[in-house]
């Protein structure tokens, strides 16, 4: 019955062992100003023994001082981090799992105090600062040999972050891009950034594939949507990224009533990386609360979307995959979709799952606390 699910996938090379992939979650679980944790090695031991092929670690930033998350974001914008970065590398590929790392700039999003952004547009009541084209070239820098951290750190493949809103993101956003130079206006100069910095990753990386985080919709009424973001898909896939991994919305709606509505419900992002996937001729990955095998089995059997990405599914409960190829899938602890662990993270601590055991629980919050 999931015979689909379970084959061997190809990605650029890279033989994956199923079409089970370890979307990126942040959990807040490195230490304090972005070090690689004994806490976060632990976690991502676990996500790589469930048994998907593909682990793809939250994102690390390429610029701490200005483009960072959080202060518990991983950091890859030093050689001084490298070391951590092997480690996580190590663990995930010794538990037979391919290990990638997704590296970001956090833009108008990051906790600093003084954010930057295409433009000046308020977020959440802060005016963050519009780069200078000096300033976009340094950034295109950062994202170069972030990536090339990534490649050192023993990592097999790397992913640039431009979902959630995030600056890759801003730049191709109507809402987030009012520059009146080459990098904004018309959709073919609003591309423009993300595309420069994918070219450039790529010449400097090599063989080495690169991946990239997809964000096909804003879900605001004056943001990016869909018409836009086909055309960006296939500038992408004609540069030779190894996949696209597709999801839809940013912080500006994931807390919308409709939006809130809308991501209880299985697959919420599958139609996203169903449009997508007509338009492009690299792999494609769809997310978004995929809870069960059947869903699973059938997204990819429709071809929707070649690989299954699981988030906060599989943190749920890292036994999903084994459970459903055994046929056990009455006994997968789901994730509700209650958002608890994602308030903890919106308050800068790190997260737990409140349908674990009380048990598990503890032990949990007994490494961060």
């Amino acid at each position: 019955m999931y015979d689909r699910l379970f084959e061997t996938f190809e990605i650029d090379g890279l033989k994956l062992k199923n079409r089970l992939i370890m979307a990126p979650l942040y959990l807040g679980y490195a230490g304090e100003g972005g070090s690689v944790s004994s806490l976060l090695l632990e976690h991502y031991r676990f996500m790589a023994q469930s048994g998907v092929a593909l682990v793809v670690v939250e994102n690390a930033t390429i610029d701490y001082q200005r483009g960072s998350g959080s202060h518990r974001t991983i950091r890859a914008d030093t050689d001084d981090n490298v070391d951590g970065l092997k480690r996580l590398a190590e663990t995930i590929k010794e538990e037979g799992a391919f290990a990638c790392l997704q590296i970001n700039h956090a833009g108008r999003f990051a906790a600093v105090t003084n954010p930057v952004a295409p433009s000046s547009v308020d977020t959440f009541g802060r005016m963050p600062t519009a780069l200078t084209k000096e300033e976009i070239k340094e950034i295109q820098n950062m994202y170069v040999n972030a990536a090339l951290r990534v490649k050192n750190a023993g990592f097999d493949m790397v992913e640039l972050h431009g979902g959630t809103g995030y600056l890759l993101a801003q730049f191709l956003s109507p809402r987030t891009n009012k520059r009146q130079d080459d990098y904004g206006g018309p959709f073919e100069n609003r591309q423009k950034f993300a595309l420069e910095v994918v070219s450039q990753v790529k010449k400097a990386v090599g063989s080495f594939p690169v991946g990239y985080r997809f964000l096909a919709d804003e879900w605001l009424p004056d943001g990016l949507k869909l018409d836009e973001s086909a055309l960006f898909a296939r500038s992408l896939a004609h540069l030779g990224v190894a996949y696209l991994s597709v999801m839809g919305g940013t912080y500006e709606s994931f807390f919308l009533p409709e939006i809130l509505e809308k991501s209880v419900k299985p697959g919420y992002m599958v139609d996203l990386a169903a449009t997508i996937k007509k338009e492009v001729d690299v792999p494609v990955i769809t997310a978004g609360l995929i809870n069960n095998g059947d869903l699973a089995a059938k997204i990819v059997t429709e071809g929707k979307a070649d690989l299954i990405g699981l988030a906060r599914v599989i943190w749920t409960d890292p036994e999903w995959p084994q459970k459903v190829i055994q046929g056990r899938e009455n006994d997968i602890l789901q994730c509700d979709s209650c958002n608890a662990c994602m308030k903890l993270v919106m308050k800068g601590k790190p997260a737990f799952c409140v349908r674990w055991s009380l048990d598990k629980q503890k032990f949990w919050r007994g490494k961060f606390e």
